[in-house]
């Protein structure tokens, strides 16, 4: 592949990848008015966020080992196409069924798309130091996703028709895929297995599925309910087998010894701590914005602007950071400071303004841009043989905590001002009391991410044999990029 075509080959990646990040939060501003459109009941209206969340997080580890059998370029392009057709149907549905139908189906795609992005990234650009540029320029619109989420779901929402939410994604689908298809090349050893391994697919599907199910549902239904541990347990029981499955196999789909790595299982732990914090941070400061300091929903959704914005501009200059302090102190850095930026917030009540959250949105998203080294750590974890797979998990992990910050925190902030109101409080200083004391507790599980990279993404100079059982370790432990 020529050195122009590689980088228009990034630029296809990262569009796809802005597409489905897009999707994760553009439609939150709009549901009130999907609600009266449609005429959804509260349950309805939560399966459209939910329906896509769920298919995409349950079928993630499928489209990673679909890329590794059938090839990278290939799934990419089905992903790409399934994601653009199931958005224009998101976008002309007249009704709530057709609606999460095509949440579903974007879910579909996006699980195709995720996994192989990240692993067509490590064959497109084999050496460390461009791998580690398209990494960060790749995060760096991920970041700008995250920006313009709020934003365009809260300006299409006041001013278009709110199938526009999703319509938006099909002219830049079609572009991506031209693009994508004259760009993206890749070497023969784009298939790298032979089979399918049924029984893995289906169990890992089942337990991602039925994991994600138990999280959505559980403060509706209740944690405690048959409904919600009948989940839980098919979780564990299908994760269990699935285990078993893995270890037995000739050619299983995740290859088990990758957790021997301290820098693989170290790294998906820090990265599930970030995606914690970051989806946490943007769903319950929205309805703060919103509900406490009456913004609307454009408003809230440009004050995640500038945030988003540092987020970007940080991830595109992290590698060269890394270079200078090393992965592990770089990523450490970051989670501390996106920690220090929740706690701050907490001590920000009824009577603040968007000055007084500015300060702290810029810190959050210098310590999240900070965290670009972490996937590039993780990345030189993978034989190339796993890559689709072994992204997969990177990115289920992400997906799964980022879900665990929204519904764990969630039920914390519910039981919280359920039991200050019963005090007597008004619901509004309840709301407030307990969002600050969640976002306490946010803080703490994030910063627990510092010592989990200052110890895992450490390096070490000594030699190992490339044979000797420990290997796996080896090419962890080298630096992700050149230290100078």
């Amino acid at each position: 592949m020529t050195a122009t075509r590689k980088w228009w080959a990034l630029g296809a990646i990262s569009l796809a990848t802005f597409m489905t990040y897009l999707d994760n939060n553009v439609v939150n501003v709009a549901l009130p008015t999907i609600q009266r459109d449609l005429g959804l009941s509260i349950s309805g209206l939560e399966w459209i966020v939910s329906g896509y969340i769920l298919v995409f997080a349950g079928l993630m580890l499928v489209g990673g080992r679909l890329a590794d059998v059938f090839g990278r370029r290939r799934i990419f392009m089905i992903g790409l196409g399934v994601f653009t057709v199931a958005s224009l149907a998101a976008g002309l549905a007249t009704d709530g069924a057709g609606l999460i139908a095509a949440r579903a189906l974007q879910g579909v795609g996006a699980a195709f798309l995720t996994p192989t992005a990240l692993a067509l990234l490590t064959s497109i650009f084999p050496d460390p130091r461009e791998r580690a540029t398209a990494v960060g320029m790749w995060s760096a619109v991920g970041a700008l996703a995250l920006a313009l989420g709020p934003l365009t779901g809260g300006f299409i929402s006041e001013r278009w028709d709110w199938g526009w939410i999703y319509l938006i994604n099909v002219p830049i689908g079609i572009a991506t895929f031209g693009l994508g298809l004259w760009a993206i090349r890749v070497a023969p050893q784009d298939r790298v297995r032979h089979s399918l391994d049924v029984p893995g697919l289906v169990t890992s599907s089942l337990a991602l599925s039925a994991l994600t199910y138990g999280l959505i549902e559980g403060d509706g239904a209740g944690w405690t309910s048959p409904e919600i541990l009948g989940a839980f347990g098919l979780a564990v029981a299908a994760a269990v087998t699935f285990t078993v499955i893995e270890t037995r196999g000739r050619e299983p789909m995740i290859d088990l010894s990758l957790f021997r790595s301290r820098v693989f299982s170290g790294g998906v732990l820090s990265m599930g701590l970030w995606s914690f914090g970051v989806f946490g941070i943007y769903f319950f400061t929205a309805l703060y914005l919103q509900n406490a300091l009456g913004f609307s929903p454009m408003e809230a959704g440009v004050s995640f602007v500038p945030m988003a914005l540092v987020m970007a501009v940080t991830a595109a200059v992290a590698p060269r950071i890394s270079g200078a302090l090393g992965t592990a102190r770089t990523v450490a850095a970051g989670l501390l400071l996106m920690a220090v930026a929740v706690f701050g917030i907490s001590f920000i009540g009824e009577g603040g303004s968007f000055g007084d959250l500015l300060p702290w949105f810029l810190v959050y998203g210098l310590g999240g841009g900070l965290l670009v080294p972490l996937t590039t750590a993780i990345l030189g974890t993978l034989p190339a043989g796993r890559a689709g797979v072994a992204s997969g998990v990177l990115n289920v992990s992400r997906e799964i905590f980022g879900l665990l910050g929204i519904t764990v925190l969630g039920a914390i902030l519910n039981g919280r001002q359920t039991s200050i109101l019963r005090d007597g409080a008004a619901p509004l200083t309840a709301f407030l009391e307990a969002y600050q004391s969640t976002l306490v507790i946010a803080a703490a599980i994030v910063l627990v991410g510092v010592p989990v990279s200052l110890f895992a993404l450490r390096t070490s100079r000594s030699p190992r044999s490339p044979r000797s059982p420990e290997s796996l370790e080896t090419p962890a432990e080298r630096p992700a990029v050149p230290v100078a």
